[in-house]
């Protein structure tokens, strides 16, 4: 069972003076709607398991793992069996900021099986059992040689994913190289001024394209457009924004950077899938 759940939001339950949290799952219990902070993989070893995440249902056969971004909310139905569960603190890896790129990964779901890659499968599986040696060893390097593990997988998936996007957008190592450069510092931009208003056109002027050229690329390139881009940036802000009980909503959704509080609920509620308010009432509950 979910041992602190406040609404929807779980607070996970570190051991004394550890960051890690790892469940050999045997419980035939449903997990009800919830969210938390932590980073969560998920890797069935006995019968198969279900999660919904965001809306959406995955089947995960034995050995097949799932990694669940922070603040998603997901559940699972009560299904006989054994599964690891792990959970990370995922401010540990989120404020490290020469880790960004490899944390991208946790921006959605990922399913990681066969048929997503063979290599990176037998990787996550190897990774998830090294995690539970590790875990039970009580060594005073066990979170630290964790959280490197961790890390190794996420480094891994990124490589995965930039072979990936080099296959989408159809182009060669040097091309990819001038596209990592030139949206790098476009990311860089943004995150510098998310709270101001930003164009199409600045945003083609710091990358050096034309504005056309500039829309297509970017979403190729991040998966997304640049103004899902400049939301998702504004959200992240916004979130931290509201820990803070003394910063009406209005305030937040201002120095956030959207223009009124009717947009700012709209696009929160999309990317989190609740309202600021409720955000913010789970909060000051736990």
């Amino acid at each position: 069972m979910i041992k602190h759940l406040t609404g929807d939001y779980e607070t996970v339950e570190y051991d004394a003076k550890k960051y890690v949290m790892l469940y050999d799952n045997i419980e035939n219990e449903p997990y009800p709607i919830h969210w938390h902070d932590a980073v969560e993989i998920i890797m069935p070893l006995k019968n198969e398991y279900q999660i919904t995440i965001a809306g959406k249902e995955y089947a995960l056969p034995e050995n097949d793992l799932i990694i669940v971004p922070p603040g998603e909310l997901h559940s699972m139905p009560a299904i006989p069996g054994r599964r690891l569960i792990f959970q990370c603190d995922n401010s540990i890896l989120s404020e490290v900021t020469v880790l960004e790129p490899v944390t991208r990964v946790m921006s959605a779901p990922v399913l990681i099986n066969n048929a997503y890659n063979k290599d990176l499968h037998k990787l996550a599986q190897r990774t998830m059992l090294e995690i539970q040696e590790l875990y039970t060893s009580n060594s005073e390097l066990s979170d630290v040689k964790i959280y490197l593990k961790v890390i190794e997988l996420f480094m891994a998936l990124s490589e995965y994913q930039l072979e990936q996007q080099k296959v989408v957008m159809d182009c060669d190592d040097i091309k990819i190289g001038e596209y990592n450069e030139k949206f790098g510092t476009v990311l860089k931009y943004i995150d510098n001024n998310y709270m101001y208003d930003i164009t199409l056109d600045q945003l083609a002027d710091v990358a050096g394209y034309s504005k056309y050229h500039f829309s297509r690329i970017f979403k190729q390139y991040n998966s997304m457009s640049y103004l899902q881009y400049i939301n998702a940036r504004r959200t992240k802000a916004a979130e931290t924004l509201l820990l803070d009980p003394d910063i009406p909503i209005t305030e937040v959704a201002m120095r956030s950077g959207f223009k009124s509080l009717t947009t700012f609920n709209r696009i929160f509620k999309d990317i989190k899938h609740c309202t600021p308010t409720d955000f913010k009432k789970l909060y000051s509950l736990h």
